[in-house]
């Protein structure tokens, strides 16, 4: 499995931010981008249950990862994210994201967020592609 690239400081993926969840992104055979993530008490919104954002955040890079995994820099336009249960502690979540359709410079995407098998959320994303200078910013942040 090839890993997607990352910015090192990025809340969600980056390695080198001390406050972020370290989640790292791989491309698969059928060409969705998928991680898990082990729930940490710091990220609750309530006692033992994961903050809703943490998840949104979560399914947000796990879409716009599936936009990058071919090269394509992009920024998130819009996403609507339906939670279906609640995540705990300690609890793993198995994310995965795909490109569902491309048309010109815009990607519709899905994710999926799933805990011992079933669905804990979903979200659809539009991502789109970056030109210019922030398409430079983009590159040059990525490793």
């Amino acid at each position: 499995m090839r890993e997607v690239a990352k910015f090192s400081e990025c809340f969600v993926c980056g390695d080198e931010n001390s406050c972020g969840l370290k989640a790292r992104f791989y491309v698969q055979e059928d060409g969705s981008v998928t991680t898990e993530y082990r729930v940490e008490e710091r990220f609750v919104g309530y006692a033992e249950v994961l903050h809703g954002g943490i998840l949104a955040s979560l399914l947000d890079e796990v879409m716009i990862k599936a936009v990058l995994k071919d090269g394509i820099l992009a920024v998130t336009a819009a996403m609507e994210v339906k939670f279906k249960r609640p995540i705990y502690v300690d609890q793993i979540i198995k994310l995965s994201g795909r490109v569902k359709e491309c048309k010109g410079r815009v990607y519709k995407t899905e994710g999926i967020a799933r805990v011992n098998g079933e669905i804990a959320g979903t979200a659809s994303g539009t991502y789109v592609q970056a030109r210019g200078e922030l398409a430079d910013t983009l590159a040059r942040s990525l490793k």
